[in-house]
């Protein structure tokens, strides 16, 4: 007599076997693919086979459609070589994974490029920010160093100024006493 299984072991069972069956059905449905000369994609695979698109990239499935695939694409080279022309389906798919993969690198790239500006922008601004301090601070006390060494020159300047006029004063007073001279010395008696 056999032990009697629970209902989660009865359950677990019957989800394995279906499983192992969509499994088997994907696997026989990309045989006829390639055997036919379809296009395999994992969408055409999923639908054909009628399951969900995450089992076609389920481990296990994934790599036997990536294998047919591969084996498309190389038959596909060889066929152009030998004059074959591939057909009008293969060509539409191929074109629409192109587009798909494109406008996905687009958007990729367009993501990548606003990141790095808004990260170049924060360097900049922490960079800026603190540098521009540094430098208004630098600024500030250079120019108050200046305005001092202003005022003492502006006071050397009147000192200078000052001692100029005494010296213009001496100097007028200098010749106002040497023109006397001069004059006391023309006048006196003459000798002959």
């Amino acid at each position: 007599m056999t032990a009697k299984r629970r209902p989660s072991e009865v359950l677990a069972d019957a989800r394995r076997k279906d499983s192992r069956e969509k499994r088997a059905k994907v696997l026989a449905v990309v045989e006829e693919m390639v055997a036919r000369g379809d296009a395999v994609t994992f969408a055409s695979v999923a639908k054909t086979a009628g399951v969900s698109n995450w089992l076609v990239y389920a481990e296990g499935v994934r790599e036997h459609i990536e294998t047919a695939r591969k084996q498309q694409a190389g038959k596909g080279r060889r066929d152009r070589q030998e004059g074959l022309s591939p057909s009008a389906a293969s060509l539409r798919t191929d074109l629409e994974l192109s587009r798909q993969e494109v406008t996905a690198l687009r958007g990729e790239r367009d993501r990548l490029k606003a990141a790095l500006q808004r990260q170049l922008g924060q360097q900049l601004d922490q960079i800026g920010s603190a540098d521009l301090i540094a430098r208004v601070e630098e600024l500030t006390r250079q120019n108050e160093e200046l305005a001092s060494e202003v005022g003492d020159l502006r006071l050397v300047k009147s000192e200078l100024e000052a001692k100029v006029e005494e010296l213009e004063d001496d100097l007028a007073a200098a010749r106002s006493s040497l023109r006397r001279m001069i004059r006391a010395e023309n006048s006196g008696p003459a000798l002959a």
